[in-house]
């Protein structure tokens, strides 16, 4: 702390970094635990961050750069885009080899 710090401001600092660090590893948590969709994936990081700015007003910048990323590793692993749906070709009885 430094000499003219005001230890109350202090600890309410404290107080919103620590329920920023729970919310964030709550948020992990649900990520990786909760076999969500991407888009509900997406929903959670997107409640994280709006927390985050009504704990610290003004800096989203530096939850894109610090917390994004984690978040970003974390989607891509366990709320993967869907993957585009191909059906099966069917190929008729009569085009099969052999057929005339």
């Amino acid at each position: 702390m430094s000499a003219g710090a005001d230890p109350a401001a202090v600890n309410e600092e404290q107080s919103r970094a620590d329920r920023l660090r729970r919310t964030v590893d709550v948020a992990c948590a649900v990520l990786r635990q909760g076999r969500l969709t991407r888009s509900e994936g997406e929903a959670v990081v997107a409640l994280a961050r709006e927390h985050a700015l009504s704990l610290f007003p003004g800096k989203g910048d530096v939850f894109d750069l610090v917390l994004a990323p984690r978040f970003a590793r974390i989607l891509d692993e366990f709320c993967p885009p869907p993957r585009a749906r191909v059906l099966k070709f069917r190929v008729p009885a009569r085009a099969k080899r052999g057929s005339p």
